[in-house]
């Protein structure tokens, strides 16, 4: 009977640990994802150095930095990044991928440069909106974008991106506001976007793009 009672409180303390370890998860992946961008980018403005503290993290507490939503209050589960136009210089925080339940990124207008990763959407899994204009972003727009099938907003616009635009991302159903405009990109827009959601203004000023909305290519 004792040995029996002693199994009992046994099994149960080792179910608690596992929930805790469970729960603790999300929490401390998505503080490592902030630490990762902080440290990966220059803060030219010192917004993120005012603002992101790390000495005392506490439940919810991440959710006061400047930028960050999340999913509930008071817990540490980030739902969007909103950065735009803080002065933040680098590369594409690899960093993200530890914000599992991320739905929402917005660096926009910023001095990041460099390709947009290959592998982006096994970064930003769940993202609904992407919004990464007016920055330096160079190299080719990833095919793996059409991968990303939650999105409703991409954004790439004022960057020095090359190459053809991916015909896969024009199959998204989900897409609804997108724009390539004052790029340097090349090449017939695909068929797969459909013309009558996507204007002229989402491919303007790609000295190289042709085909429908724009001018029919020679």
């Amino acid at each position: 009977m004792l040995i029996s009672r002693i199994f009992k409180v046994i099994a149960v303390s080792c179910l608690w640990l596992l929930l805790g370890c469970s729960l603790s998860h999300g929490t401390d992946t998505d503080i490592a994802c902030l630490k990762s961008i902080k440290e990966s980018l220059v803060d030219t403005r010192n917004y993120l150095n005012s603002s992101w503290k790390f000495e005392n993290v506490t439940e919810g507490s991440i959710c006061t930095f400047l930028g960050v939503e999340c999913w509930n209050p008071n817990e540490n589960r980030v739902l969007n990044i909103r950065l735009p136009d803080m002065g933040l210089k680098g590369r594409f925080p690899l960093g993200l991928a530890n914000c599992t339940s991320i739905t929402g990124i917005d660096l926009s207008s910023n001095e990041l440069f460099g390709s947009i990763p290959h592998n982006i959407s096994k970064i930003v899994v769940f993202a609904t909106s992407l919004d990464l204009s007016s920055n330096k972003f160079s190299g080719k727009i990833p095919s793996s974008l059409a991968n990303c099938s939650f999105l409703n907003v991409l954004k790439l616009d004022h960057n020095q991106l090359t190459g053809q635009i991916p015909g896969q991302i024009g199959f998204l159903v989900r897409l609804k506001t997108f724009s390539v405009a004052n790029n340097r990109l090349s090449g017939p827009i695909p068929s797969s976007f459909n013309s009558s959601i996507f204007t002229e203004e989402s491919f303007a000023n790609n000295p190289g793009l042709c085909g429908k909305p724009l001018s029919p290519c020679v």
